[in-house]
């Protein structure tokens, strides 16, 4: 008799669990947020409790994934604090939608400072000693003669950055003069001081 009751308590016991272990899947879905601003934070990771199963989220902040009714979800992101979310056990849809908000978490970092000798004397006197060789010297000398910087000037041709404020005075000047004739520099001393200053350094002469 004794047995007989043992085995029923048993059974009981045993579909107890199995009803209480059934749970409907969910399609859960989501965005997550900050809660000051309320901007999407990309790439958050969306862990069930105790489980290696989750997703994240994408750079909207956007996430869906199939949990179970009653899952504890976890929700991390860096440089923002932890949240937690049960999804309910007595939802009547097969579909979960959520908005969940993280709070910022400051770190504050012990202070480093790095120096690149053991003290500011030494540094110092470093600075004062150091020699740069000859070699270098006579290159940088070199790489800055006035007369290669010249030809440099003259021949070489103009970068992007000089094409595009070129273009960019050209549109200045044709929005400025729109509805007028642009200035006659046939009539500008200046123009004329330019020219005739070209004129003696001989820049209009023929290049062989």
């Amino acid at each position: 008799m004794k047995v007989f009751v043992l085995i029923i308590i048993i059974v009981l016991s045993t579909a107890t669990i199995t009803i209480a272990q059934h749970r409907n899947p969910v399609q859960f879905s989501g965005v997550v947020v900050t809660s000051d601003s309320l901007k999407p934070i990309p790439y958050t990771n969306i862990i069930i409790k105790n489980t290696s199963r989750g997703t994240t989220a994408d750079f909207n902040g956007f996430f869906s994934f199939v949990a179970l009714e009653g899952d504890e979800l976890i929700f991390s992101a860096i440089g923002f604090k932890k949240a937690y979310f049960k999804i309910p056990d007595t939802l009547t849809k097969d579909r979960y939608s959520l908005i969940q908000a993280l709070t910022n978490d400051t770190i504050m970092l012990s202070e480093t400072v790095i120096h690149p000798w053991p003290s500011k004397e030494q540094f110092k006197q470093a600075f004062i000693t150091l020699r740069v060789p000859d070699d270098d010297y006579e290159i940088a000398m070199k790489n800055l003669a006035m007369e290669d910087l010249k030809f440099m000037i003259r021949e070489f041709k103009m970068d992007g950055s000089m094409n595009y404020r070129n273009y960019i005075e050209q549109q200045v000047n044709r929005i400025y003069y729109a509805g007028q004739l642009p200035p006659n520099n046939l009539l500008n001393p200046f123009a004329w001081a330019q020219f005739i200053k070209a004129w003696q350094n001989g820049d209009f002469k023929r290049k062989d």
